[in-house]
């Protein structure tokens, strides 16, 4: 007996049979929290910790100024967080002993660079030379063990991951962002954390002297997100954990 397969009803099945089963693979995936895209090949950048966990990492970033932080600090020991404090190089060379008492209150150190200057305005040995001078300061004032950095303003590209890696460090960015360096009113600022803040986000603050408002909205943030059952965690106790998010680099 003699089988005739229609080679163009089989290819069609064929495709139709492997979207089927990305789809279903993929809806899984997004349901248990565990979704990841992307080759671990590509340059990446984390943006997310494990959705299936309620724990959330509030980043500050700091390159200038000294006023605002001690506040910042304040609170944030008042409601028992621990924080991850991105600072730049030269501002922290100008102020060891705010990035002592950052530390000696239990907060993890990542680095913003030196420069707080745009890598994407910088050629790749610029960037280099600046992210090596980084460290060099922070092992000079005794943070060798600084494992992650966020770009200035956010800004990179492939060349930019694959440096940073390549140095040994990994890049950290967010998925909300509170925009307060704007100061668009304390109630906005709440707003947006209230409202966008999931199990294992990223949440972009600062503590540089230009924001007025983020101590206030501190005060309603933390004691709110707590009630909601988030636990406060640095970048490395959020990334400890399986199946963090990742962001290709286009």
């Amino acid at each position: 007996m003699f089988y005739v397969f229609d080679m163009r009803k089989w290819r069609q099945w064929s495709i139709i049979a492997g979207f089927a089963l990305f789809t279903a693979v993929f809806i899984w995936a997004e349901a248990s929290g565990t979704i990841s895209v992307f080759s671990s090949s590509e340059p990446t950048a984390v943006t997310k910790g494990n959705a299936e966990e309620p724990n959330i990492a509030l980043t500050f970033n700091i390159s200038w100024g000294e006023e605002r932080v001690h506040d910042i600090l304040e609170k944030l020991e008042e409601n028992d967080v621990q924080a991850t404090f991105f600072l730049s190089g030269e501002w922290a060379e100008r102020h060891t002993e705010i990035v002592e008492e950052i530390t000696e209150k239990n907060h993890e150190v990542g680095m913003l660079g030196y420069r707080y200057k745009s890598y994407l305005d910088q050629d790749i040995e610029q960037v280099r030379k600046d992210i090596v001078h980084a460290k060099e300061v922070f092992a000079k004032l005794g943070y060798e063990d600084v494992h992650y950095m966020r770009t200035p303003s956010g800004h990179f590209n492939k060349e930019v991951i694959e440096l940073v890696r390549e140095l040994g460090l990994e890049v950290i960015h967010w998925n909300i962002d509170t925009n307060d360096w704007t100061n668009p009113g304390t109630e906005e600022i709440v707003n947006t954390v209230m409202k966008d803040t999931d199990n294992g986000d990223i949440v972009l603050f600062h503590a540089s002297d230009a924001v007025k408002q983020t101590e206030k909205a501190l005060d309603t943030i933390l004691p709110a997100l707590a009630e909601k059952g988030f636990s406060f965690v640095p970048i490395s106790e959020l990334l400890s954990e399986a199946d963090s998010e990742i962001t290709l680099v286009e």
